[in-house]
């Protein structure tokens, strides 16, 4: 095989979790006179999530928390923040100074300034829960056009401020802020530079978008009190049709170049964190659709909840941290985001520092 020289690779990943711990027992009790029989771990598979010092002092709005999980990445880092040419924030929430919801300046912006990478491009992007690896991918193709040698992407995500809404005024298990019960504030940050061997890269990351779907889950202010919420369509967005979008779309381009999903041979699969009955839905259609059994299928929704546009990093970061997962695999990602947006990214992840 030979090797592809414009290629790119992971060099760092950080993260950070707020130290607040809210059990399931403990939001179920928040909604209790509404759903006073409401199993939500049992539905959901999350026991809990990591829940943002609200005070302004404690640095845990949207780009507090990113600039954390960012300095986290660095830290383990070959590079430092002056060394980097491009900065892309990925969060969907965009909350600075506490409440005040920030458009301008960028985040991104704001990012560079604070770690120092005053040289950098800097620019926001907004894809929803795949909005980390939009900007993975964007950097990517970056780096293998050598418009730059490395760059940043990094989330922030107050998700449970949606929960908060839905706790206020869900009225049953129907109700379409349901899911925002099952979501848990974290942020995350990866390095990228230049590949140097087969053994340490992104072989290929593709996404798609099927509008046909794009109203099923929407984030807009509430529409009953203050505060933001989370609308979903639980029934329809878990349909075959709707998961059948990532094989069919991931068996396709890997048609194309003549192979198929056991050639690819992963070792691990990391799916979005919905919930633990989604991530094995989705593993049964893809391994129905495909005809092979899917690979080890790493996880921590149970943990840490539903984090948004974080989610995949944060699984990765957990598992090879712990050596849970093992340095030299093939790892498989597959967003699954409002838009509807799916995909597939491909990586070797040998010296991936964490």
């Amino acid at each position: 095989m030979v090797f592809d020289a414009r290629a790119s690779r992971f060099e760092a990943l950080g993260a950070y979790l707020p130290p607040g711990i809210q059990s399931t027992p403990e939001l179920v009790a928040s909604v209790a006179a509404h759903l006073p029989d409401l199993d939500l771990e049992g539905i959901t598979g999350v026991a809990q999530r990591r829940v943002r010092d609200p005070r302004p002092t404690a640095g845990e709005d949207s780009l507090g928390l990113a600039l954390k999980a960012a300095r986290d990445a660095l830290g383990h880092s070959r590079y430092h923040a002056a060394d980097l040419d491009v900065v892309i924030s990925a969060s969907i929430t965009r909350f600075v100074n506490g409440d005040d919801f920030s458009f301008e300046p960028s985040l991104a912006a704001e990012l560079a300034k604070e770690l120092g990478a005053h040289r950098a491009a800097h620019f926001d992007v907004s894809n929803a829960c795949a909005g980390m690896m939009t900007g993975v991918l964007l950097l990517d193709r970056m780096i293998r056009a050598g418009q730059v040698r490395n760059g940043l992407v990094v989330s922030g995500e107050q998700a449970t401020r949606v929960a908060e809404t839905a706790a206020r005024e869900i009225s049953d298990s129907y109700d379409p802020q349901f899911a925002s019960l099952s979501v848990g504030d974290s942020a995350v940050a990866v390095v990228l530079d230049l590949a140097r061997d087969e053994a340490d890269r992104i072989h290929y990351l593709d996404l798609m978008t099927c509008a046909e779907y794009s109203e099923l889950c929407l984030g807009m202010p509430s529409e009953r009190t203050e505060g933001i919420a989370l609308y979903t369509d639980n029934r329809k967005m878990h349909k075959k049709d709707r998961l059948r979008l990532w094989p069919a779309f991931h068996g396709d381009q890997l048609a194309k170049q003549g192979r198929t999903f056991a050639d690819e041979g992963f070792d691990y699969v990391v799916q979005h964190q919905v919930g633990t009955r989604f991530v094995d839905y989705v593993n049964r259609t893809g391994e129905a659709e495909f005809g092979t059994p899917m690979p080890e299928s790493l996880s921590v929704v149970e943990e840490f909840g539903n984090t948004a546009s974080t989610a995949h990093f944060l699984v990765l970061h957990r598992h090879l941290k712990a050596g849970t997962a093992r340095r030299g695999a093939k790892y498989l990602l597959v967003p699954a985001a409002s838009g509807v947006v799916t995909g597939a990214l491909s990586a070797t992840i040998t010296n991936l520092g964490v």
